[in-house]
């Protein structure tokens, strides 16, 4: 069983350098001109994907395989009133990137903002969701990622749970196939738990992300190895490995708040499990406060536990 570790948009070893550099619709709106208002979004965003080089350089450098790339890295590229053609002024740039990824085998994603609500009730909300989401396919078609793609939650629970996944499943099947067969869905801390999100998977036939410190928080009593056999499952059409998301709570047992470091401990027990029921190649995102510095101390701290582990490179260990 093989397992590459990844984080999450910055790289605190890089410093300031950040690709989720913004600009406000107030702030666009204040500049007088178009001209003004073009070279201003053309500003930021080639700063933004500059900095994603030099993070994916980064990345490779230090055998890091597994990325996820900020949901900011286009400014205004979803607003209605703005919704300017950035590839018309990127294309190279993105085929550039794109070709950096490819030449790594580097896996990266995107984590679309908890605002995309594909169950929602509200037509102009699952509207702007299909919006937001073709922006991020987009992207990927820009960069020539074909393995690109996208973690989602179910939404929210108006209705009660059993209407709302009801109201998932009917949306999201309505959904353009270029966004459906990029998606992959998340169990959450509060309403979904990692069995109900199997279910959908399974009937509108979609690969599952098992969240643990999710299921540690909201669940039914699920033994999380038994729930990891049929999630892999759900992967066996798809051309990359499974992934898993895992954190550490930050104050007080199931704490639904990040730490800024991974209790190994915890990680080490999940790393049995997984051996012992599933035993695949999979790559696990680190959803820690530390970022990259946690994906480092991590694996410091599991050499010091294991000895039993053995690592390929910086980032990747099989057992």
């Amino acid at each position: 069983m093989r397992v590459r570790l990844g984080y999450v948009a910055i790289a605190l070893k890089l410093g300031k350098v950040t690709s989720s550099s913004t600009l406000t619709y107030s702030r666009y709106n204040k500049l007088k001109t178009e001209d003004e208002r073009i070279n201003k979004l053309k500003e930021v965003t080639y700063s933004n994907i500059n900095a994603l080089e030099k993070i994916l350089r980064y990345n490779i450098k230090n055998n890091i395989h597994f990325y996820r790339i900020t949901s900011n890295l286009i400014p205004l590229s979803t607003h209605p009133e703005v919704m300017w053609d950035y590839k018309k002024y990127f294309e190279k740039d993105f085929e550039y990137i794109g070709k950096i990824i490819k030449e790594s085998n580097m896996r990266v994603d995107f984590h679309p903002d908890q605002f995309n609500v594909i169950n929602s009730d509200k037509d102009n909300v699952v509207k702007n969701t299909i919006r937001n989401l073709n922006e991020k396919v987009d992207i990927f078609e820009e960069l020539n990622y074909k393995e690109g793609k996208m973690v989602i939650h179910i939404g929210g629970g108006l209705g009660g749970k059993e209407k709302a996944i009801q109201r998932f499943i009917c949306n999201v099947e309505a959904f353009p196939n270029r966004i459906k067969e990029r998606l992959i869905l998340e169990n959450d801390d509060k309403i979904f738990t990692a069995k109900d999100v199997l279910d959908i998977c399974k009937t509108v036939s979609l690969p599952m992300v098992l969240d643990v410190h999710h299921h540690n928080c909201n669940n039914d009593g699920e033994y999380i190895g038994d729930l990891l056999v049929e999630i892999f499952n759900t992967w066996k059409n798809e051309k990359l490995v499974p992934k898993i998301h895992f954190s550490s709570p930050r104050e007080f047992e199931n704490d639904r708040k990040h730490s800024d470091y991974i209790n190994v401990n915890d990680f080490s027990s999940f790393l049995d499990v997984a051996k012992e029921n599933v035993n695949k190649d999979f790559d696990i995102m680190i959803e820690a406060k530390q970022k990259d510095l946690t994906v480092e101390r991590l694996v410091n701290d599991l050499k010091m536990l294991r000895k039993d582990i053995k690592f390929i490179d910086e980032t990747t260990l099989e057992l």
